[in-house]
């Protein structure tokens, strides 16, 4: 009863807003066909207060359909005041008229719902505040950009501060400098402010401003009320909402939503900043978004909307799915909850996964992974006779209990450490080397790791982890190096100013550098060893404001420092909490980058909102696994090679082909150098030797690259280690590399070697058919085909020399995909 009651009296309600609006009852069911019908619509926000003359509200309709579907309907709806002396709508836009309340209709798809409107101090002047509207007119037009006057010299003598992160040098710059030139307050429209982005005057550039732009009212009014800068005691804004929150699907043929943006200020006001707020899309590929936050789908997939206005940044994740003509799903068994996880972003975006790959394949890929080498002919015969079902499992087991796991991986990590011979020294290299391998080895928990690094001291031989703050030469450089291999924060920029597209602000930069400004470096009469010692004393000043920093942790805010003792302490202890997310997130994103090819954030060190992860309930799944066993790296490792998503065959289908993100099939990568040469090895049963390094050591196991100095390593992209990002290894490929596999003399003097593979069966008697077929399984780790063996021996019979003939077998095997990359 009391529901019939409520939707009678809500009936009663929106006729008479028609009513007083002037619009026919018939309009409630007059609408777009395209639209279908909603069973209701949700209006943003739910209650319009408008304070001051200058204040507008942005409005959002959202349908709500019955299979469970929203849509943004905001272009598709009529909107009608039932006072219109109080305010008017143009377009979905709400201005206010004079003090009163009234209730806006929103019609669409032939429903309604009602939105209750107040305004209130409209008879009191509301100038145009210099930070929030001049300076967010500035930066929505670009014009304290770092290509524009943002730059750190400015441009044409006039310089802004970056993305407006200095209010203070913009008011000098704005108010004190050129006043009567820049700004004109007697005849405002004279202004250069103005005329220059008009290009009404020459202006380097281009044009950045017409009369139509909401900024240009902005930077007018400012310029005619005397540029005057904000009263000491203004309301300032603590917060920036975005409408609708993350996770919005939209389904095609929706594939517009509008934005709006709340400022939340100090005073207790809320102020619309939709028209001030810059946006970018995190994949413009999937859907691009326009000045006045309207976002745009040109295809299925997730993408992020970074929201910025002034120093606050906000973001909107958004999916658009479209259906697939001849798309089904297919039930496939999950093998655990990393498969669980990627199918439902294959199906939401509907995508079909690849098929498992061969045994062949498998044996390969997860040797190259765990250990870094090819199976030998031996193992490679014994796993492809092996029958039981659970071999995989087996193989995986095996490989990570293997003593050449710890040495491939510590590779990896040492390409991360900055670990080469001139940075730790000829003595400590092979020492930092070893407790990298050790810690390896023993699977020492990965907070536990962390922890042996950050808050290691003392002499860089006696204790190989102070190597740590060896490579980082200085605090800057440490502060930078433990948020990108820690965090997965690129922080160089916040070094001179507030990041111009993310949360971290020059504060918070300065805020961590308080954590390990105390660490000195003082080198030894003992060689090249360097003592790491906590110095008593020893503060940060921010060198903008002058300002000693105290040390800043993110989400707690800073925190009393320590007078005495180790200040890293409380920086580790938040670090290895198993409340942060974040340090399980970023190495779990790098553990399946190293096997995948790929980040679920990539690259995997730079964790952004405007770099959002492709599938977040996956991460988020993987970090919780990593925290409840413990940071236990090579369980998590032994979850990812386990799941069929891992196992997946690299052979696209037509349901797939253009995924990139999503892990539908394996991505194909090149080999790392250290691989490749192992490989070239392994193939021509010809170790390489490293001058001043053991006997039979592989590359794939070298401490360090400057001590090898080979040129097929650096040509094919070993890293020369000297930052802590993971981009400096690189697998594109270059002419380089070509000619080394063309006629490089590695692999011209491995097949021309008496003592080779080939050479060896030729003169131990074995047949054409043979030795053919043991080329396959070293290189490729598999026999040939027919078609493949039949070409080789017609190859054989057509030469003179069976031995030239045997080298042109074995080098084209060298230089097919199969062999250069992981499948």
């Amino acid at each position: 009863m009391q529901k019939s009651a409520w939707s009678l009296a809500a009936a009663v309600l929106i006729w008479m807003i028609f009513y007083g609006a002037g619009l026919r009852a018939g309009d409630v069911a007059a609408h777009s066909p395209h639209i279908g019908t909603p069973t209701r619509l949700e209006a943003f926000p739910p209650v319009v207060k408008l304070s001051g003359p200058r204040s507008r509200m942005q409005i959002v309709v959202t349908g709500h359909y019955a299979d469970g579907s929203v849509r943004d309907l905001t272009r598709d709806s009529q909107f009608a005041s039932t006072a219109t002396e109080v305010v008017t709508i143009e377009g979905s836009l709400v201005l206010p008229h004079q003090d009163g309340k009234t209730q806006i209709a929103v019609i669409a798809g032939g429903r309604a719902a009602v939105v209750p409107a107040e305004v209130t101090g409209y008879g009191n002047p509301q100038p145009v505040s210099f930070e929030f509207d001049t300076l967010a007119a500035l930066s929505k037009q670009g014009c304290n950009s770092g290509a524009c006057h943002g730059s750190p010299s400015g441009k044409g003598g006039f310089r802004l501060s970056l993305r407006a992160f200095d209010p203070a040098i913009d008011k000098l710059t704005l108010i004190r400098e050129d006043l009567g030139r820049r700004t004109n307050p007697l005849d405002p429209e004279s202004s250069l402010l103005l005329n220059k982005p008009m290009m009404r005057l020459p202006h380097g550039g281009g044009l950045k401003l017409t009369r139509r732009d909401p900024a240009y009212a902005i930077l007018q009014q400012w310029i005619a009320e005397g540029c005057r800068p904000d009263a000491d005691d203004a309301s300032k804004c603590v917060r920036l909402e975005v409408y609708p929150p993350s996770g919005r699907l939209l389904r095609w043929p929706a594939h517009e939503q509008q934005l709006a943006v709340l400022g939340h200020f100090s005073d207790g006001t809320i102020r619309d900043v939709t028209h001030l707020a810059c946006y970018s899309s995190s994949d413009p590929q999937v859907a691009d978004v326009a000045a006045g936050g309207l976002v745009t789908a040109a295809d299925r997939g997730e993408t992020a909307i970074i929201v910025r206005y002034l120093q606050f940044v906000e973001s909107c994740s958004l999916t658009f799915v479209k259906d697939i003509p001849g798309y089904a799903w297919s039930k496939v068994p999950a093998a655990n909850y990393i498969d669980e996880h990627v199918y439902a972003k294959l199906q939401q975006l509907q995508y079909l996964p690849s098929g498992l790959a061969s045994d062949e394949e498998i044996l390969r890929r997860v040797y190259l992974d765990v250990v870094g080498q090819l199976p030998t002919i031996e193992e490679t015969k014994a796993f492809l006779a092996d029958s039981r079902t659970d071999k995989r499992a087996r193989l995986i087991d095996n490989l990570l209990d293997r003593p050449e796991h710890a040495k491939f991986w510590a590779l990896k990590w040492g390409d991360l450490l900055r670990l080469t011979g001139t940075q730790v020294g000829a003595s400590g290299v092979f020492k930092y080397h070893r407790w990298l391998e050790r810690a390896l080895e023993a699977n020492m928990p990965y907070d536990q790791f962390a922890r042996e690094l950050l808050s290691a001291s003392g002499s860089t031989l006696d204790h190989p982890t102070a190597n740590f703050y060896r490579t980082s030469t200085d605090t800057q450089d440490t502060v930078e190096s433990i948020s990108q291999l820690f965090l997965g924060a690129r922080l160089q920029c916040a070094k001179c100013h507030n990041h111009p597209f993310e949360r971290w602000t020059q504060d918070n930069y300065f805020g961590l550098a308080a954590f390990f400004n105390r660490v000195q470096r003082k080198k030894s009469p003992r060689g090249d060893e360097l003592l790491i010692y906590l110095a008593h004393s020893g503060e940060v000043t921010q060198p903008r404001t002058g300002k000693q920093m105290k040390p800043w942790l993110p989400g707690k805010g800073e925190i009393e420092a320590s007078t005495t003792g180790d200040r890293r302490q409380p920086f580790i202890e938040w670090l290895t909490s198993t409340d942060n997310s974040l340090f399980a997130k970023v190495e779990a994103n790098r553990i399946w980058s190293f096997v995948m090819g790929r980040g679920i954030v990539d690259p995997p060190d730079d964790f952004r909102d405007s770099n959002p992860p492709s599938n977040a309930a996956l991460l988020d799944a993987l970090a919780k696994d990593f925290v409840e066993h413990k940071f236990d790296r090579k369980h998590l490792l032994k979850q990812i090679l386990n799941s069929r998503t891992y196992q997946a065959e690299f052979r696209a289908n037509e349901f797939n082909k253009d995924d990139v993100k999503c892990f539908s099939h394996y991505q194909p990568r090149l080999l790392t150098a250290e691989q490749l040469l192992d490989a070239i090895c392994a193939l021509t049963g010809l170790p390489e030797t490293f001058n001043g390094l053991p006997a039979g050591l592989k590359a794939t196991e070298l401490p360090a690259p400057d001590l090898a100095k080979h040129d097929f390593l650096k040509i094919f992209g070993q890293p020369e280690r000297q930052s802590v990002c993971s981009c400096e290894r690189t697998s594109d490929s270059n002419l380089g590399m070509a000619i080394q596999f063309f006629n490089g003399p590695l692999i011209y003097g491995k097949l021309r070697d008496e003592n080779n593979r080939f050479r060896k069966l030729m003169a131990a008697g074995r047949s054409h058919e043979e030795i053919i077929r043991e080329l396959y399984l070293a290189g490729v780790s598999r026999v040939p085909s027919k078609k493949e063996l039949e070409a080789s021996l017609a190859h054989i019979a057509a030469k003179k020399d069976d031995v030239v003939a045997l080298e042109d077998v074995a080098w084209a095997i060298l230089n097919t995909n199969e062999f250069l990359f992981q499948h």
